[in-house]
C-alpha cells in the first residue's frame, strides 16, 4: 500500500525534468559535502586514531554526522563506548531514510545491499526532490558515488596532511563538518514540529555539555523527537476536543443549521 501511495505521488507530479539537470544538482551536493571529508580526516587523526582507522570508518561507516560524534567524543576523553553509542543512534536514522527510498527508487533485490551503503542525509534529500523514478535513481547514484569517493579520498588527504597542519584544534576544522550539516538541515525544517525537534535538541545537547561525559549530551538529545512528538499529539487532541465541544453547544441550541431549516 505504501508503495503504490509513492507511485501515485510521483505520477500526480507530471513534471520530467531532465538527467542533465538531476546530474547538475546531483553532482552539486556530492563536491559541496564531499570536501568536507578533509576536515573528518583532520578532526579523527588529531583524536588519536589511526590512518587505517580513520579510512575504515569512512568506508565502512560512512556517515558524516556519526563519524564526527564519534571523533568528538574521543578527543574530548569519552568512553569508547559512549562515544560508539552516541553515533550508532545518530545513525539510526538513515534506516527510517531507507524505509521510504526503497518505495521510491524500487531496486532490484541484488543492488539493494549496495544500495543501502548510501542512504544518508544528502542522498535523501536529492532522492525525494525528483519528480519521477527514472530522476531520483540518477540523483540517489549519482549523489551516492560522488560523495562516497571525493569523502573517503578528502578523508584520506585529511588525515595525512594532519600532522603538517600542526595543532588542528587551533585551525577548528572540527566544525566544518557539523556546519555543512547543519546548512543542508536547516532549508528541510518546514513544520513548527520539525522546528521544535531540532530547537530542542540544540538545547540539550548544549546545555549538557558541561555536566555530562563526552557522547552523552548526544544521546539525550535524541529525546528531543519524541518529547515534541508526544507535545504536538496532546495539543492536536485538545483542538479536536475543542472543536467537538463547540459542535455539541451549536446543536443543542439550534444554531445556524436549525436557523436554515425553518426558512
Amino acid at each position: 500500500m505504501a508503495q503504490q501511495t509513492a507511485l501515485a505521488d510521483m505520477a500526480a507530479d507530471g513534471t520530467r525534468k531532465p538527467d542533465a539537470a538531476v546530474v547538475r544538482d546531483a553532482l552539486g551536493v556530492g563536491v559541496a559535502v564531499g570536501l568536507s571529508g578533509f576536515a573528518f580526516g583532520v578532526t579523527s587523526a588529531g583524536s588519536g586514531l589511526g590512518l587505517l582507522q580513520t579510512c575504515a570508518l569512512s568506508l565502512l561507516v560512512f556517515t558524516g554526522a556519526s563519524q564526527f560524534a564519534l571523533v568528538g567524543a574521543l578527543a574530548a576523553g569519552g568512553n569508547p563506548f559512549t562515544a560508539a553509542a552516541g553515533a550508532f543512534f545518530l545513525g539510526v536514522r538513515n534506516a527510517f531514510y531507507g524505509l521510504r527510498l526503497s518505495q521510491l527508487l524500487a531496486l532490484p533485490r541484488a543492488v539493494r545491499p549496495l544500495a543501502a551503503q548510501w542512504v544518508i542525509d544528502e542522498t535523501t534529500a536529492v532522492t525525494l526532490a525528483q519528480p519521477s523514478r527514472r530522476a531520483a535513481r540518477i540523483g540517489f547514484t549519482v549523489t551516492g558515488l560522488s560523495l562516497y569517493l571525493l569523502w573517503n579520498l578528502t578523508t584520506l588527504l585529511g588525515a595525512l596532511g594532519a600532522k603538517a597542519i600542526g595543532d588542528t584544534d587551533a585551525w577548528g576544522l572540527d566544525a566544518a563538518g557539523p556546519a555543512v550539516f547543519l546548512a543542508l538541515l536547516a532549508p528541510m525544517l518546514k513544520t513548527p514540529t520539525e522546528r521544535a525537534v531540532a530547537g530542542l535538541a540544540v538545547l540539550l545537547g548544549l546545555g549538557l555539555l558541561p555536566v555530562l561525559p563526552a557522547g552523552v549530551p548526544v544521546l539525550v538529545a535524541a529525546l528531543a523527537a519524541p518529547a515534541a512528538l508526544i507535545a504536538e499529539g496532546r495539543r492536536s487532541g485538545r483542538t479536536r476536543h475543542d472543536i467537538k465541544d463547540v459542535t455539541n453547544m451549536r446543536d443543542s441550541s439550534g444554531g445556524p443549521g436549525e436557523s436554515e431549516k425553518g426558512r
